[in-house]
């Protein structure tokens, strides 16, 4: 009995593996970000992939708030995009592509973070509409060159929206208003915020850690 109970458990976990639930997942290797130590973080411009014209700088004015309530220092936003300005910068992906050392030599930052949008506005489906913003990020070290992090979040106008009630009937009235609220108000500055916090919040599941201006700074174990 006891045999064929065990075979049975195995039998259970072969298919659950198979369906992805027995499946294991590694947390983020920290081992160059802990090494690292950063304590102060240069923002790049977004580099937009979306034909939204404004979605980097909306990006960009709400990514220091996260990062400095994780314990880091974010040099001014405007100082560096004037700096970049003056020597001749005003491409976020020409930005991307400026030399780690050379970075390190201007802003003398301990970390630049490099963003892309994948996503920034209102897609419109049959019945349905919502403005998505989603963002890829990764943190490099000026010093080294090495990447200490790297994450994705995104953001929509429809997580918060509960079912229509009335069927059908209701579902298109639903669609109907939402599909007005879409199209007549710019939402995608204010989703835009909550992707940026969670991407760059400390202390997420494979976030960022927290910098050494938080109370929280190395109690994290990943």
């Amino acid at each position: 009995m006891k045999t064929m109970r065990s075979l049975r458990l195995l039998s259970l976990c072969a298919i659950a593996a198979l369906l992805g639930a027995c499946a294991t997942t590694t947390g983020y290797d920290y081992t160059n970000f802990r090494q690292s130590r950063p304590a102060s973080i240069l923002l790049l411009p977004p580099v937009n992939d979306t034909n939204t014209v404004d979605a980097s700088y909306s990006l960009l004015s709400q990514m220091t708030l996260p990062l400095a309530e994780s314990g880091y220092y974010v040099l001014p936003v405007s100082l560096v995009d004037e700096t970049f300005r003056q020597n001749g910068y005003t491409n976020p992906a020409e930005i991307e592509g400026i030399p780690v050392d050379r970075l390190h030599k201007i802003f003398q930052a301990d970390a630049a973070l490099y963003v892309h949008i994948k996503q920034f506005g209102t897609i419109y489906q049959l019945i349905s509409s919502a403005t998505v913003v989603t963002a890829e990020a990764h943190l490099v070290d000026l010093r080294s060159g090495q990447v200490l992090w790297a994450g994705k979040a995104s953001a929509s106008s429809a997580e918060n929206r509960s079912s229509a009630g009335g069927g059908l009937a209701g579902l298109l009235i639903s669609a109907l208003v939402n599909q007005i609220i879409e199209s007549t108000s710019d939402r995608s500055h204010d989703i835009a915020g909550v992707t940026s916090m969670r991407l760059l919040t400390a202390g997420q599941p494979a976030g960022l850690l927290y910098g050494p201006r938080s109370p929280k700074y190395q109690t994290q174990q990943p």
